[in-house]
């Protein structure tokens, strides 16, 4: 399976790092192209296997996923040179691009995926979004194999990307400023700035594992496990709360949809 990326940039460099490091995929069959050299010798440098081209047709040729991650408004200029059709699969890694649009840059009966990664993609631990188009079962267990080798992927509607984006790619932020926040109590409790960071960095590790691994568990039952009556858990949650904690969560992801 040939496999090409369009834009070795954040996004795109990322996403071959991550199949490189897979098994779906044999670093010999993926073709990454990019306008300028420097990001295509630093690729080239880690994975020598890997082909990298500035000419996006060597790359999207006879490919069977095409993954496009160039900037939103560089879709079109990008695609219609490359006339991609059945039974190509097209990747978009571009927010805001819906299904009809991309349709017009292609083949508007071949296989379109849209994919939302978060920034953790590059440490292979994204929550990708996943939405599919004249798929069939087969090409969506495929692209989800992918994806669930750079983090974990989840499929949803298309009309679901705008909430599910705010929740996973603007929430890696939200998540981050609590870390910061937290630190900075950290430091003026007399704990080290590195080591009040590996401290939480290895919480909400721990956090996330609790809710992954057991389907049946929600947050306020692992709460309740750690706010034991007159502890100082319970005093904490609910000096959270009094200063607003979900409400301002619950604003702030609404206020990016």
């Amino acid at each position: 399976m040939k496999v090409a990326i369009i834009g070795a940039g954040n996004m795109g460099g990322a996403i071959a790092r991550g199949l490189a490091h897979g098994h779906q995929v044999n670093t010999e069959d993926i073709f990454v192209s990019n306008p300028g050299t420097e990001k295509l010798e630093r690729l080239k440098a880690e994975y020598p296997g890997i082909h990298t081209t500035q000419s996006n047709k060597e790359a999207a040729a006879d490919a069977d996923i095409v993954i496009i991650a160039v900037k939103p408004w560089k879709v079109e200029e990008v695609l219609k040179p490359l006339r991609l059709r059945q039974p190509q699969i097209l990747v978009s890694v571009a927010a805001g691009l819906t299904f009809e649009d991309l349709a017009h840059f292609v083949d508007p009966e071949m296989t379109i995926f849209r994919i939302i990664p978060n920034t953790a993609i590059s440490e292979r631990s994204s929550m990708t979004l996943v939405a599919a188009r004249n798929a069939s079962e087969a090409q969506v267990s495929s692209i989800m194999n992918l994806f669930n080798e750079m983090g974990r992927s989840m499929l949803i509607e298309e009309k679901l990307f705008a909430a599910a984006t705010s929740l996973t790619s603007c929430g890696i932020a939200y998540v981050l400023k609590y870390v910061q926040a937290a630190m900075q109590a950290g430091v003026e409790m007399g704990i080290k700035p590195q080591d009040a960071m590996k401290m939480l960095a290895q919480t909400l590790e721990g956090a996330a594992q609790l809710l992954l691994s057991n389907e049946q568990t929600h947050p306020a039952l692992e709460i309740e496990k750690v706010t034991t009556p007159g502890g100082i858990t319970i005093k904490g949650v609910n000096e959270l709360e009094m200063a607003g904690f979900s409400a301002a969560v619950i604003r702030a992801l609404k206020a990016s949809v």
